[in-house]
């Protein structure tokens, strides 16, 4: 992240020349065939990036990325009225087989294959040169390659946009963990999108493989390194090998274990030391605490009890006794080596590190938290179980749905551990990494015995497939019984230890209580502006409903669809829910909005309070607060702010000032006077005062 704060100030040197780069990058990502090597989604949306730090115009941006896009498929589909001569049965890539797919392809989309093939990466510099062979006609085209590359161009751009603008928010996924979760994301997708678009695309790879392994070959430089040096080659032949288990098979699984083993020791390292990710394991919790209510409890719940031990075990059996029966014997010893080797290293690491359990937990576990034993066994069993259906299956198309299946579920499970507020967010990952270990165990053993001794082609008889319903049916039943009677201890939140206080402001200059909000991951964002003494939550609601300001809706799936149907139809809606903010690693208590002469939800005033743990002497509690007004919305999920917050601050004080429920106040300089951004990248800037208020 650093690398990228430092880089970006360079990107002003570009001025116009920026644009043009982007015309380019676009126009050159659509021709045919060379855009198959020109990653062009990911450059565009890397200038998305960049204006949003402010280098590079987003409105321009479009108009330049969208020009390329239409003028590279226009250069496409000319080039394709006049290459039907360039396709032979000979030729390695451009067969006759190649246009004979493509025509039928053609024939079966119609127009929409101009439209879609934009937005699919392997399909976009063919679609257009397809449709110049086969004599599309020219204003249709050209219909929808104007409004294809429009808007391929608002969405690329905007998506780097997005990303660039929530720099901060995201940053905590700039770590290992981050890096890695995504690389696995964006492979899944790019793999999905490969298998089941471009065979073409594989041809041409392993055209240009053997033609770079001929040049090679060939290099007299190349035969006297190996005329020196034997050995070397010879081992990397021997890695290399597709033949032999002990070659390309187990290279592969070996450098994918040791790359997830140094993620898990660097987890390890992380929670030792305390890195940025722990940092924001308790705000992450609390940031979902406050967004539970019943259904989603019961949804998850469910979802949860998928990785509870006795589902595992008892779907263990029923798989095992499937295969046994199925003749596919040969998965069992590596199945159940994955099973129990992750779980005995998940009960050792849970010992080796006595890690308590998040306090805003929705019910007890009787464990340590670390590493999170749903997360270890999701990845264990069900990715052994996604293994031998994509083993097993022999369409690509049931094999990547298999794939996709599996990773929902391990996901699922994770989130739903998250939710329920049983584990931090490093215990889940952690969780993965283990199970992720332990499963490159299972499928090595499992490879190495297919290799051995290959498993004859075996059909299942009708008697085997009909027990084997009636195992599955069996098992989703006593899946059902059990999370209907499953009632686990519901953690009561116990309430905060009181800290009674002479003088509420010396309390501050103490370094463990913040004098600033928080990003999620603890960096600062606004000074409080107020500290309020009232005897109880209800004396703050009373004053704000007297001054005119209204309580913010708690964040739930029906007021978060208001407040976007709202945002949209730019109507009121002056109970919307806000965006949650940190202040001790706590989200906000309540919050509170007051509507603008605009009457809408883009624009209002708001404040948000939290419970300290002070007291006064005679029982009032002590609450922090901020306040800022809302001047438009943001990525379309969040609101940007109002520089002046100063402003802001003397809008709310005069508001409870006229109620008459102030019965003491003073101005106080509470910090340095501020210049700064918020989580969202939002400046603002205040003289760091902050206002005591005493309610009657």
């Amino acid at each position: 992240m650093d690398f990228i704060n430092s880089f970006l100030p360079t990107i002003q040197h570009f001025g116009i020349f920026g644009y043009w780069v982007v015309l380019f990058i676009s126009l050159a990502e659509s021709l045919p065939f060379i855009g198959l090597i020109i990653p062009g989604t990911i450059l565009v949306g890397l200038f998305g990036f960049f204006s949003a730090q402010g280098y590079l115009d987003i409105g321009d941006l479009i108009w330049f990325a969208a020009i390329g896009a239409v003028l590279g498929d226009g250069i496409s589909y000319y080039l394709g009225t006049k290459g039907t001569k360039l396709f032979r049965q000979e030729n390695k890539i451009l067969k006759l087989s190649h246009l004979e797919s493509g025509e039928q392809f053609f024939k079966k989309h119609g127009n929409k294959s101009i439209f879609l093939g934009r937005f699919i990466s392997p399909l976009r510099p063919i679609i257009p040169f397809v449709a110049g062979l086969f004599r599309m006609d020219k204003k249709v085209f050209l219909f929808w390659n104007i409004i294809s590359g429009i808007l391929w161009a608002i969405s690329s751009l905007f998506l780097g946009y997005f990303f660039g603008g929530a720099l901060n928010v995201i940053e905590i996924w700039s770590s290992r963990a981050g890096l890695s979760v995504l690389a696995v994301v964006v492979s899944v997708i790019i793999i999905r999108i490969l298998v089941k678009y471009a065979p073409l695309f594989f041809a041409f790879l392993k055209s240009i493989s053997l033609s770079i392994k001929e040049a090679l070959a060939v290099n007299p430089d190349i035969k006297n390194f190996i005329a020196k040096h034997p050995i070397l080659p010879n081992f990397v032949r021997n890695r290399l090998n597709k033949e032999r288990f002990s070659g390309l098979p187990l290279t592969l699984l070996g450098v994918t274990f040791v790359y997830v083993l140094v993620l898990f020791f660097g987890i390890i390292e992380d929670i030792v030391t305390s890195d940025v990710i722990v940092a924001a394991d308790t705000r992450v919790a609390n940031l979902l605490s406050a967004f539970r209510d019943t259904e989603l409890i019961r949804i998850f719940t469910w979802i949860t009890l998928i990785g509870k031990w006795q589902i595992v075990i008892s779907s263990a059996i029923v798989l095992s006794v499937i295969l046994w029966l199925w003749r596919k014997r040969s998965y069992l010893l590596p199945f159940w080596v994955t099973i129990v080797g992750s779980e005995l290293f998940n009960s050792l690491g849970k010992l080796a590190f006595h890690r308590a359990r998040p306090d805003v937990a929705f019910y007890a576990e009787d464990t340590f938290s670390f590493p999170s034993g749903h997360a270890t066994i999701s990845i264990a069993f069900y990715g052994f179980l996604t293994y031998i259906l994509f083993r097993q299956l022999k369409k690509w198309k049931y094999k990547i749905n298999a794939l996709f299946f599996g990773i929902v579920i391990i996901l699922a499970i994770g989130l739903s551990r998250l939710y329920l507020g049983v584990h931090f967010l490093s215990d889940v990952w952690g969780g993965y990494l283990l199970g992720a270990l332990w499963l490159l165990i299972g499928i090595t053993i499992s490879e190495w015995l297919h290799r051995r001794k290959p498993s004859p082609l075996f059909t299942p008889a009708q008697k085997a497939k009909v027990f084997a319903s009636i195992l599955i049916l069996a098992e989703v039943i006593f899946y059902v019984n059990f999370a209907l009677r499953y009632n686990p201890p519901v953690v009561r939140q116990e309430t905060t230890n009181v800290i009674v206080v002479a003088d509420v402001l010396s309390e501050f200059s103490d370094k463990n209580t913040p004098r600033f909000t928080e990003t999620l991951i603890g960096d600062t964002q606004e000074p409080l502006s107020f500290i309020v003494i009232a005897e109880n939550d209800q004396k703050i609601f009373d004053a704000m409903q007297k001054a005119g300001w209204y309580r913010a809706d708690t964040a739930t799936f029906a007021s978060i669809a208001k407040l976007a149907k709202s945002a949209i139809l730019n109507k009121n809606y002056p109970t919307a829910p806000m965006t949650p903010s940190f202040w001790n690693a706590k989200v906000h208590d309540f919050g509170f909005e007051k509507p603008t002469e605009t009457q809408s939800v883009r624009e209002r005033h708001h404040a948000r309070f939290w419970r300290t743990p002070f007291e006064m002497q005679d029982g009032r509690r002590v609450y922090v607060g901020t306040a800022s007004q809302d001047v438009g919305l943001k990525w379309l999920i969040t609101h940007t702010i109002k520089p002046d917050i100063d402003t802001e601050r003397e809008f709310l004080f005069s508001d409870l000032e006229k109620t008459g429920a102030v019965a003491i106040s003073s101005k106080e300089t509470f910090v340095e006077p501020t210049l700064g951004k918020n989580f969202s990248g939002d400046q603002f800037f205040t003289d760091g005062k902050a206002y005591i208020i005493y309610l009657k």
